[in-house]
Formats: structure tokens, sequence, C-alpha cells
């Protein structure tokens, strides 16, 4: 493509115009997917980290409650 704009060094109006706007859908598309791919990186990395703090409060619940015994009110 860039060739065939070397060969050419006068564009007509029309044939800029097409340029600019195939070369501005083309930037578009390219944001929208990084964008997507930073969404489900996100996405991946919340699910992970609530998984494992999941697991930490189910480990947390089986543990004695070592604080409790200094409290002074009775439960």
């Amino acid at each position: 493509m860039s060739d065939y704009w070397l060969l050419r060094p006068w564009a007509t109006r029309q044939e800029v115009i097409e340029y600019l706007a195939l070369h501005q859908a083309a930037q578009d598309f390219r944001l929208e997917v990084e964008h997507r791919a930073q969404v489900d990186a996100y996405c991946q990395w919340y699910y992970q980290v609530a998984e494992e703090n999941r697991e930490t409060l189910t480990r947390m619940q089986g543990e004695l409650n070592v604080l409790a015994w200094f409290s002074r009110r009775s439960s």
C-alpha cells in the first residue's frame, strides 16, 4: 500500500479522504482490541483475587478466635 503512494506523488482529494478514513478505522479497531484485552486481564485478576480471598476466609473461619478469649464481654 505504501508503494502505491510513493509511485503517485499527487493523490486526489477523495483518495486522501478514503485513506485517512481507513487509517482511522484501523486505529479504532486496534484500540478496541487493546481495551478488551485489558478488561479481560483485569477480570481474570479480579476473579483470582476473589477466589484467594474466599479461601482465606474459609481458613480463618476454621481457626480458633484467640482474641475472643481476652474479650471482657461474654458472648
